[in-house]
């Protein structure tokens, strides 16, 4: 088993779906076969699609999973999907550089340059050294924050009963609940900008921590993702209604009240125009399947 970093653009060519799969052709099959069983990272690079002039992809690591099977893909000869789990991604973006480190040591050329032909290969193996690092940069704000204060308000209760968690490998970290609802928290607050998704309303307590919080739209217990495009930034009273299937969201982003479950003075909290707010890159917004999911198995309208 080895590690290695999927690059996958924002609007990519293949049928990525990085919460769920990565596609890819038959050249890069020996790579993807020998991380089976382990951990890869995430990179988004500057090409946004297969136009070769397209830019402003954030050339950086964003996300990490655990890589389950591959399969041939029964539509496309010669291609590939590698399956993967445990999908989550960073509280922030970490660039391939940071000054004159590299978290790739095999993107450095021997002048210190960046070496054009590694960086094109789509798939990369790397140690394990340099995936601890490049976690622990990706997960800086929720490692400080929980590891540092695990009763903090607005975290999940069970930092109590885990107060060691924080001492372990982070790679071990990451397939404990609370480490992943911390790092889901963050991620989905940072994306709607600590402002409730359906009520457009921004309330920050007096030591300055949001009193929104991250909803799971598919539940995890349902074989929901940890993806920020299977979350939205709730109110608490909003949080409550949704998981209990009394509010829900159309494709089109309009909210959805269960008919003569909600008083007037709840749905008034509702935007005016009904429409949810979604973050500024569309690439997290909420995914359709995810919302179809709420709509038909939790929705009570």
């Amino acid at each position: 088993m080895t590690k290695a970093v999927f690059t996958t653009k924002v609007e990519p060519h293949y049928d990525d779906l990085p919460e769920d799969r990565y596609h890819f052709p038959r050249a890069y099959l020996r790579q993807v076969e020998v991380t089976v069983g382990d951990w890869i990272i995430y990179y988004e690079p500057r090409r946004t699609s297969a136009d070769l002039q397209s830019r402003g992809g954030r050339q950086s690591y964003f996300a990490t999973a655990h890589v389950q099977r591959i399969a041939p893909d029964p539509r496309r000869e010669d291609h590939f999907y590698a399956y993967v789990t445990d999908y989550l991604e960073f509280d922030r973006a970490v660039p391939f550089k940071d000054g004159e480190l590299y978290y790739e040591q095999g993107l450095r050329r021997s002048d210190g340059g960046t070496s054009k032909g590694a960086f094109g290969r789509a798939v990369r193996t790397i140690t394990d050294v340099e995936y601890d690092t490049i976690l622990k940069s990706g997960f800086v704000r929720t490692l400080i924050e929980s590891g540092s204060k695990p009763a903090a308000e607005g975290l999940p209760a069970a930092f109590d009963e885990e107060a060691k968690l924080f001492e372990r490998p982070i790679v071990e970290m990451m397939v404990a609940r609370p480490f992943r609802d911390a790092a889901f928290a963050v991620s989905v607050k940072a994306a709607y900008f600590n402002t409730c998704a359906m009520t457009g309303l921004q309330i920050i307590n007096g030591g300055g921590r949001a009193e929104v919080q991250a909803a799971h739209i598919r539940p995890v217990a349902a074989g929901g993702s940890d993806s920020v495009r299977n979350g939205l930034a709730l109110s608490g009273t909003i949080h409550w209604m949704f998981d209990r299937g009394l509010v829900s969201v159309d494709d089109d982003f309009t909210i959805l009240a269960a008919s003569g479950h909600l008083p007037p003075a709840i749905t008034n909290l509702f935007r005016a125009d009904r429409k949810l707010v979604i973050p500024s890159r569309p690439e997290i917004s909420p995914h359709p399947a995810h919302l179809r999911y709420h709509r038909e198995n939790i929705f009570k309208g």
